[in-house]
């Protein structure tokens, strides 16, 4: 199947400032990002940024670079931005792999891309992974999801849900029984969907929660969840986070 992944980079990181172009081994982050992207069965690549030094970086390795604008406040409206001016028709499918997720199994990336064109009723599709720990289901930094039983989300929280009234919070493992997912930030969506999605307000729950996924479901969007064939490695949002990867590409 064809689909276009479009990775978003931006260098003013509050956290890790430059982030695309730190270097883990003797590669950068974005490099390392897009070498993810090329194992996958995707049959275009866009870098999108709005910072000369990231498209200096990507054409060193050959990497096709979108420049969009400096204002926008997500990646996803930068990708908005490529599909208008890559002129995508309606039902061509994007993959939004961050710029900061350089162990992102492409078994994954190509499992999101095909679970939306599977389900004609989705406008977009992503993945999760079976929460095992108390600490996951109770941090606030894991986002939780709940779906139906054909798989459409019901609602993205960081609370943890679904609460066991008769057990929590007093839990210190999870219970045989207990069935909790961990969202994984990466998303295929319908060009179409994109171009209605950015033209919408923020809704209470996304402003709430910091969770954009969730004007989607305000808007009577369907969002399509599977379990992630693989666990993807950890992304990289903190100077530690950094520290953490160089070592293990040391090892």
């Amino acid at each position: 199947m064809a689909y276009t992944i479009v990775i978003p980079a931006r260098h003013g990181s509050s956290r890790l400032p430059g982030k695309p172009l730190h270097k883990i081994g003797d590669k950068t982050l974005i490099q390392h990002v897009y070498e993810c992207a090329k194992r996958s069965q995707a049959t275009e690549i866009i870098i999108a940024t709005d910072d000369e030094r990231i498209e200096a970086e990507a054409k060193t390795f050959f990497a096709n670079v979108c420049m969009t604008s400096t204002e926008h406040g997500t990646g996803t409206d930068r990708l908005a931005e490529v599909i208008d001016k890559m002129q995508y028709s309606d039902d061509h499918i994007i993959v939004n792999l961050q710029g900061d997720e350089p162990l992102m199994p492409a078994s994954v990336i190509n499992q999101v891309a095909e679970n939306l064109q599977q389900n004609p009723a989705a406008s977009s599709a992503t993945v999760c992974t079976r929460i095992k720990t108390v600490d996951d289901l109770f941090d606030p930094n894991v986002v939780k999801v709940v779906t139906d039983q054909n798989g459409f989300a019901l609602y993205f929280s960081r609370a943890s849900i679904p609460w066991d009234r008769e057990h929590f919070p007093n839990h210190t493992v999870l219970p045989d029984y207990a069935e909790h997912y961990r969202h994984i930030g990466l998303y295929a969506y319908r060009a179409g969907f994109l171009k209605r999605f950015v033209q919408w307000p923020v809704c209470h729950h996304e402003k709430v929660e910091s969770l954009e996924q969730l004007r989607s479901l305000w808007n009577g969007e369907k969002i399509h969840v599977d379990i992630a064939k693989e666990i993807p490695g950890p992304g990289i949002d903190t100077p530690e986070d950094l520290s953490k990867l160089r070592k293990m590409f040391e090892d």
